[in-house]
């Protein structure tokens, strides 16, 4: 369970945002630096759809991982020159301690020396090897089923729920992700998105698109 907010936390502009991840890593730097990693980590969000289609489409502005709340020590412990700040409500809290990283599900990864931030963990709720989707408890999924791998075994989240959370409130680049990726999903993954979306957002805009 997620806890209140803690006090204080840094509140960053989007000019400075765009600064400070101007230097933000690819999935295949990543991959690297976590090979051997017990927890089910995977690539999330748009770049795990130019995973999935096999091509970059679009400049991305920074690069999401996800990994049980539980698995992110081990991912910690990988990167032992830099630091993890906690991320929440627009705010930023440098060096998370427990109490921030209850408050939070996402991390991002700084360079102490030149503040640049690299990547965003997003710590998932889990109950064992079963994920379970944030935003609907309702929906579990084995890690298993939810990650699959580019040839080159980069893991990546599948597109069907990288679109289930782009579909919450969908900006013009989730719009576009969304329309580039659907003529690459069969009918059993657009049945599935379908039915995912019916659970959680009802009466979304893009239902009709997946029916037909």
């Amino acid at each position: 369970m997620i806890e209140p907010l803690p006090p204080g936390g840094a509140v960053l502009d989007a000019n400075e945002l765009e600064t400070r991840w101007a230097d933000a890593w690819r999935p295949e730097q990543v991959a690297v630096r976590l090979d051997g990693v017990v927890a089910p980590w995977c690539i999330a969000a748009g770049w795990a759809l130019d995973l999935f289609r096999g091509e970059q489409s679009r400049s991305h502005g920074d690069l999401e991982i996800s990994v049980p709340a539980a698995g992110f020590p081990e991912i910690r412990h990988r990167f032992p020159e830099y630091v993890f700040d906690a991320v929440g409500s627009g705010r930023v809290w440098p060096e998370a301690g427990a109490e921030e990283l209850a408050a939070t599900h996402q991390t991002w990864l700084r360079d102490p020396t030149s503040g640049q931030f690299l990547f965003d963990v997003f710590r998932e709720p889990h109950e064992g090897g079963t994920w379970i989707c944030r935003r609907d408890e309702r929906l579990r999924l084995p890690y298993d089923a939810i990650i699959e791998r580019t040839p080159d075994g980069v893991p990546y989240l599948v597109p069907e729920l990288v679109l289930l959370f782009k579909a919450k409130a969908p900006r013009p680049k989730d719009q576009a992700d969304f329309d580039g990726v659907l003529p690459l999903l069969g009918k059993a993954r657009r049945d599935v998105l379908g039915g995912w979306l019916e659970l959680v957002h009802p009466e979304h805009p893009w239902l009709p698109e997946l029916a037909g």
